[in-house]
């Protein structure tokens, strides 16, 4: 009995399943391929090994695949890839997309699986493929790809090796990695306020004060804005402050704080040439506040004060002087008509009749007049 036990020990029985290979090694050397069904090995030494995979998992790893692939006929269950460093391969499996492959041997299995391999020419840095949303939702996709996004609003200008090769629209971008250095630097291009806050500056009758100005510009040009600067917001408010030091140095205060648009518009015409040379276009340029020192603030309160006085005083007086006037002009009207006048000492006495107790009774015209008199 012993003696059977000790023969079974020296076969070694092997299971493959319809959707899974062995693989045949002797002294650890590729011996062949096994099919589904079960196989049985004289090996009383141990020397057989028998490896099984399953081709459901459809990339097959192993440290002699060059060997299995040279000597196996495995026509109809895999297929073979061998890329050069210029290559890489986009892997579909049951049509959805899988991963991409870098360069090297690679063994896929056709069978069970549906397996769908396609094969790129690296002849350009940028990846384009009618595919790519589908290929950048894939998480592997970062071990090939430098992923770039544009947003909206904006756009890219693109840098291949330090050269300006373009601009991008809004959207997705893939790049190769290891063929060029790649750098997309954004520009908005809708309208931006720029607020240039407490500028210190001197007037021309020497008077310092704070002033707060507004620049809205937009990019037309991204390409010139990147060539020419590298932070164009940073040099257009540099640009702003040079500007309006300039343009307050020669104003005196009355004048800046009588008409701060003008200066608006100069300043907009000291910048427009700039502007342009940084691929921006000027929209508005304008004087926000003027802020005096607190002397200078309550000397024109003072000033201010005195002025409407002043102004009420006038309105004061030439309010009495057209009173006078019109007292001067009945006087002489009725000076010059009679009957004018002697309507009017009737309207007194129907007055004077009306708020008292008195009751006058007119006759003869000397008793009338004898009451007026009395009035």
């Amino acid at each position: 009995m012993f003696n059977v036990f000790k023969a079974l020990k020296m076969f070694k029985r092997v299971k493959v399943l319809n959707y899974e290979t062995g693989f045949k090694f002797v002294e650890g050397e590729f011996q062949g391929v096994l099919d589904a069904g079960i196989h049985r090995f004289f090996d009383p030494l141990g020397k057989i090994d028998v490896q099984v995979v399953s081709r459901r998992e459809v990339f097959l790893r192993h440290d002699q695949l060059d060997v299995i692939v040279k000597n196996a006929d495995l026509k109809g269950l895999a297929q073979v890839i061998d890329l050069r460093d210029d290559q890489r391969a986009l892997v579909w499996v049951d049509d959805r997309f899988t991963r991409i492959l870098g360069p090297g041997l690679h063994l896929l299995w056709t069978e069970p699986r549906r397996v769908r391999v396609e094969v790129i020419e690296l002849r350009e840095p940028q990846f384009v493929h009618a595919d790519l949303k589908t290929i950048l939702s894939s998480p592997t996709f970062r071990e090939h790809l430098d992923l770039v996004e544009v947003a909206r609003g904006q756009r890219g200008v693109l840098f291949l090796d330090g050269k300006p090769v373009g601009t991008l629209e809004p959207g997705q971008y893939a790049f190769w990695k290891g063929l060029a250095q790649v750098e997309v630097q954004s520009f908005d291009l809708r309208e931006i306020d720029l607020e240039i806050s407490g500028q210190e500056i001197m007037t021309a009758d020497k008077v310092t004060l704070r002033l707060n100005a507004l620049v809205t510009y937009r990019v037309v040009d991204p390409l010139k804005c990147a060539l020419v600067v590298q932070q164009v917001q940073h040099t257009l408010y540099k640009d702003v402050q040079l500007a309006i030091r300039a343009a307050v140095g020669t104003r005196e205060l009355d004048l800046l704080l009588n008409d701060k648009d003008s200066l608006g518009e100069q300043l907009a015409e000291a910048l427009s040439a700039r502007a342009e040379k940084l691929g921006l276009d000027l929209l508005k340029v304008g004087v926000k506040d003027i802020i005096l020192p607190g002397e200078m603030r309550q000397l024109f309160n003072q000033v201010t004060e005195a002025r409407k006085a002043a102004e009420a005083n006038l309105i004061t007086r030439r309010e009495e002087t057209a009173a006078i006037r019109s007292q001067l002009n009945t006087a002489r009207l009725l000076s010059e008509n009679p009957t004018l006048m002697r309507m009017r000492e009737l309207e007194l006495l129907e007055k004077l009749v009306a708020n008292g107790k008195m009751s006058v009774i007119l006759g003869e015209k000397g008793l009338s007049d004898r009451v007026i008199n009395l009035l």
